[in-house]
């Protein structure tokens, strides 16, 4: 575009209310520009790629950060809007100014994350009842990220597992809306079934809100009624500080604590994250389960910072006499037995992107993840254990495979691939992934920019080198003879995940 042609705040907005109703598969007028785009289930990979959409509309590419600081349709459309009169003056002017991308204050301050892992010294069980249930057999159960990828298939286990009705924190306008984003999430992988839906109640609330968006009264009645909390949401999203995913993934966890220690005492089981080892301090080192992650500094990613200091308000609250279990999940993949998985995530893009353009980096990366019903049983197997109470698990995949093994996975199965150096294959990403064509484009801010004080990529902060060797071993042994295991990173497993893309449309046969 000539930034001398005009758009103005309706004209964005009216091209961004179409776009994200095709990116939703709705009807526009299904579209309310004044409500978080949050609200419509985005993840990060997704509001990436709406926004790297607009670049071809404005002619500049939007920064990430804008949908923090303007996270509805109608605020971000009227910055995008002064944003092109700004540009338009530099031009008429002759001024010197970046034209490329848009402007944002993206300084933040020096965070000190010991300090702000302080949990509300009211949040304790100690003045509430005792849940009377068995572990195994609660009647009521309590789950957050039920709209998410792994909530799905927790979902799924205790369903299976016990004869509790499932009560799901979403945020919706009304209770079909939210019945309807639980049902649809889980018919998304192939979950759903009609006997389900008595047992699956939406409860209306909002991560990021005090008392979990529930008035005084909701949750009381909500924390007298349920008997165990699993505690699975959180905001993904790479490109976001810490400032801007607090609310739902720090503070978030803080209002479940309460949950759980208001009126009756209700075990907590909360996923948490590898990200918490992320710190260079464990780089090369071995950490186990009962490590106390103490070491914070050097952790860039605002996403893993929130997981470390929520890990800890829950480590807290354990401290003070809750009951609590913590999951700590690597990226997880699809489904070991159907292949079904997120096309959103980061692997799955990641692959789709090298593919069409021929070339893998050759980075020293281990594939550790996890298939999600491995984790989704591993959780709820060990949630039912008297045992497990005060515990720590890391699901991460026993034994990891280089990705050059997926490489030449690809290879065999038909497709033209290089490896080539990073930096090489940096240029080859600048020059090929020019479009949202290539799913590369949208991703572009994770691999391309520095994050770091060293001047660090993300694949760089990944590095074999720069990972800690993380044990799971006290975990494996703790599932030992419940018949969940988790499935071998080798061709059985690849052939199923390749099947279930090429038949979902994500991937082209080679």
């Amino acid at each position: 575009m000539n930034l001398t042609q005009s758009y103005s705040a309706a004209d964005i907005q009216a091209w961004m209310v179409s776009h994200l109703a095709e990116l939703l598969s709705v009807d526009a007028d299904e579209i309310d520009p004044s409500v978080n785009l949050e609200s419509y289930g985005l993840d990060s990979a997704q509001a990436m790629t709406m926004v790297s959409q607009l670049e071809k509309l404005l002619g500049f590419q939007p920064s990430p950060l804008l949908l923090w600081h303007y996270p509805t349709i109608e605020s971000l459309s009227q910055r995008l809007a002064e944003e092109l009169e700004e540009k338009a003056e530099v031009k008429d002017t002759g001024a010197v100014r970046p034209t490329n991308t848009s402007s944002v204050n993206t300084d933040t301050p020096i965070l000190d994350l010991q300090a702000e892992a302080v949990l509300d010294p009211t949040i304790h069980p100690g003045g509430a009842i005792p849940v009377a249930l068995p572990i195994t057999q609660p009647k009521k159960v309590f789950v957050t990220g039920g709209t998410g990828f792994l909530g799905a298939f927790i979902i799924r286990e205790l369903l299976k597992q016990t004869q509790a009705d499932i009560y799901c924190l979403v945020r919706a306008a009304n209770l079909e809306e939210g019945k309807s984003k639980l049902q649809k999430n889980l018919a998304g992988y192939a979950i759903w079934q009609d006997e389900y839906e008595s047992r699956i109640i939406p409860v209306l609330g909002d991560l990021s809100e005090p008392l979990l968006g529930l008035s005084s009264t909701q949750f009381q009645t909500l924390a007298a009624e349920v008997d165990t909390i699993y505690h699975s949401a959180a905001l993904l999203n790479y490109v976001f500080p810490y400032s801007a995913l607090k609310a739902a993934n720090v503070l978030g966890t803080q209002e479940v604590l309460r949950l759980a220690c208001q009126v009756k005492v209700k075990p907590l089981h909360y996923v948490s994250s590898v990200a918490v080892f992320e710190s260079p301090f464990y780089a090369g080192k071995v950490v186990k389960e009962d490590d106390n992650f103490s070491h914070w500094e050097g952790i860039y990613l605002g996403y893993s910072q929130t997981k470390w200091v929520a890990e800890k308000l829950v480590k807290i609250a354990r401290d003070r006499g809750l009951p609590v279990t913590i999951h700590r999940p690597p990226l997880i993949s699809g489904d070991s037995q159907t292949g079904i998985g997120n096309t959103h995530d980061f692997i799955n893009l990641m692959v789709k992107g090298c593919l069409q353009m021929g070339y893998f980096p050759a980075v020293e990366y281990m594939l550790d993840m996890s298939p999600v019903d491995y984790v989704s049983k591993a959780i709820v197997y060990l949630s039912m254990q008297q045992a497990s109470l005060g515990k720590a698990f890391n699901l991460q995949h026993p034994q990891p495979v280089a990705l050059s093994v997926l490489v030449d996975w690809v290879r065999s199965f038909g497709y033209e691939v290089n490896i080539i150096p990073y930096e090489e294959w940096q240029a080859k990403l600048i020059e090929s992934a020019t479009s949202t064509d290539n799913p590369l484009y949208t991703l572009r801010p994770f691999l391309l920019e520095r994050w770091s004080d060293e001047q660090l990529t993300i694949p760089d902060l990944y590095l074999k080198a720069k990972r800690p060797h993380i044990s799971c071993e006290a975990t494996v042994k703790a599932l030992a003879g419940s018949g969940v295991t988790c499935a071998p990173i080798d061709a059985k497993l690849f052939m199923t995940y390749t099947a279930y893309l090429i038949q979902s449309g994500f991937l082209s046969l080679g």
